[in-house]
């Protein structure tokens, strides 16, 4: 599964279209982020990408889980999103 990290400074539509583009040609993405500003740009995101792929017959469904990450030499706690596409209810 491709993963997309999300910083305070990830402009949301851009990554909206990361994960639309990886949820129609793959179907599954995870997107992680670490800190308030960051967690608040990657809900953006998927937000927006639920947009970008309803003309695509297309929904999606998060699971969001805690993940322990190793970054210079550093324990990080960061939000991990797993997210499917799914066909779209009508």
């Amino acid at each position: 599964m491709e993963t997309l990290r999300v910083s305070s400074k990830s402009r949301p539509n851009s990554v909206a279209g990361a994960i639309a583009a990886l949820l129609r040609t793959k179907g599954e993405v995870e997107v992680q982020a670490i800190g308030p500003q960051a967690v608040n740009q990657a809900v953006k995101a998927i937000a927006i990408a639920r947009g970008y792929i309803a003309p695509d017959n297309l929904d999606l469904v998060v699971k969001p889980a805690f993940v322990k990450l190793e970054l210079e030499n550093e324990e990080r706690t960061a939000l991990k999103f797993s997210i499917k596409a799914h066909p779209l209810e009508t």
